[in-house]
């Protein structure tokens, strides 16, 4: 999981640098990211895997890393 949620980001949104790359950076602080990018990402997230996120989810302990997105699929695939 980690592994597909890392090789997207970078592909999409690093142009396939992923140097430095470290998984718990900000995407919103760093500008790696921005809130129409997020947007991209849920979308990959929801046609990846048997998740919908709800709008109380978009919060960035669940979305602004990768590290925080792992988490988050983690809770929600375990209570579905």
């Amino acid at each position: 999981m980690r592994e597909q949620i890392r090789s997207y980001i970078v592909e999409n949104f690093l142009f396939g640098d992923d140097s430095g790359l470290d998984d718990s950076v900000s995407f919103l602080e760093s500008g790696m990211i921005d809130s129409t990018g997020i947007l991209e990402v849920i979308s990959f997230l929801e046609e990846n895997f048997p998740i919908k996120v709800k709008d109380d989810e978009l919060i960035p302990e669940n979305l602004d890393s990768i590290q925080n997105l792992v988490g988050y699929l983690g809770r929600k695939m375990a209570t579905a």
